[in-house]
């Protein structure tokens, strides 16, 4: 019976010491910030939207999950209540245009509405993959 109360006690404080272990590693890890981070690839706008396009894996692999610094005319701007959208458009599809979307930085999202339409614009942002027919962008910030 003691063996049994001594297994038991030693589960729970490793049970213990893991959900300790989990609090201070996972969940309180800081969060990245986009905004100071280093670009890890600068790549044309128009380079990254076409790479999608005729390759989606292979795109996929190289670029998702990495901090891109893209250029590229500036095709369009929208926003909704939340968000903003740095939209630079390759090709008109049946839904719309289609090419490079970045979601701004709220910081960076009243820079982006007073910026005008047909300017050559630098942004940063993490990509995180193509939707078919979007390459998505997002935490992006204005490169000055």
């Amino acid at each position: 019976m003691k063996t049994w109360i001594k297994v038991l006690l030693s589960l729970a404080v490793v049970g213990v010491l893991a959900a300790i272990a989990v609090y201070f590693f996972v969940y309180n890890k800081p969060h990245v910030n986009y905004e100071k981070a280093e670009p890890e690839i600068t790549i044309r706008a128009d380079d990254l939207f076409f790479e999608f396009v005729s390759n989606p894996e292979e795109a996929g692999q190289k670029y998702n999950g990495k901090v891109l610094q893209i250029t590229g005319m500036l095709d369009d701007i929208e926003s909704s209540e939340e968000m903003t959208f740095a939209v630079f458009a390759f090709s008109e599809g049946m839904f719309g245009k289609e090419g490079v979307r970045c979601s701004m930085l709220n910081a960076h999202a009243k820079e982006l509405k007073s910026t005008n339409v047909g300017v050559e614009l630098t942004i940063k942002g993490y990509c995180t993959g193509f939707t078919g027919t979007d390459v998505i962008l997002e935490h992006g910030s204005i490169i000055e």
